[in-house]
């Protein structure tokens, strides 16, 4: 599988709730501390083309939304991000932190919508090749907890987040039955408190950027 470059993609993943704001900052702290230059992504997202097809897809919609709908938009987002700016960025030696990446389409589409991984692989190859993050921090926590946590945040919600609690349960054991066949994705318990959690990702950080040198 094609990886990154001489700069690092470090990805954060998880269901809502799970904490990724507060541990995207803790990776983006701890890197800049070390020295390293520093871009963050997200996806959907992340270019003006991008960005748009992000309000599409995340848009509530009247009409029914189509699995393969999701798939094609996600991944034509993909495609522009990765080409126009996490690719230049890791040529220039910058360590990009992303907030989502194909991970969360193995998971949302394929496991929370039921999509064939097969279909999800060719799209993916399609869209970017062989290409991958370096480093995959999944932040693992029950859907019960996630919807407690979203709940106290009194923010509106997307259609994404407008789920069942049986579809994130669907969505949660894809990640998991990911990572147990990648060695590069991490499995944060995020049930913990935010400092617990936030030590766990810095001391795997360190051992990470100690193992490329």
């Amino acid at each position: 599988m094609e990886k990154s470059g001489k700069g690092a993609f470090i990805v954060l993943e998880g269901i809502e709730g799970a904490g990724k704001s507060t541990a995207i900052r803790t990776v983006s702290d701890f890197l800049t501390e070390s020295g390293r230059k520093v871009k963050h992504t997200r996806e959907p997202g992340g270019t003006p083309l991008a960005e748009e097809l992000r309000n599409a897809i995340k848009h509530e919609w009247q009409e029914k939304v189509l699995p393969v709908t999701e798939i094609f938009v996600m991944y034509a987002a993909r495609a522009q991000l990765v080409e126009n700016v996490i690719r230049p960025a890791l040529a220039e030696g910058t360590f990009v932190v992303g907030d989502r990446h194909d991970l969360s389409t193995v998971a949302y589409q394929g496991g929370g919508r039921g999509v064939e991984l097969s279909v999800l692989r060719t799209a993916r190859h399609m869209a970017i090749g062989d290409f991958r993050p370096d480093l995959t921090f999944l932040l693992d926590i029950s859907p019960e907890l996630g919807f407690e946590r979203v709940r106290k945040r009194a923010e509106a919600s997307d259609r994404f987040e407008n789920e069942r609690l049986e579809f994130f349960r669907r969505v949660r054991q894809a990640y998991l039955d990911a990572a147990a066949e990648d060695s590069s994705i991490e499995v944060v318990d995020a049930s913990r408190t935010e400092t617990e959690v936030c030590a766990d990702i810095r001391q795997r950080l360190e051992v990470f950027l100690c193992s490329r040198g």
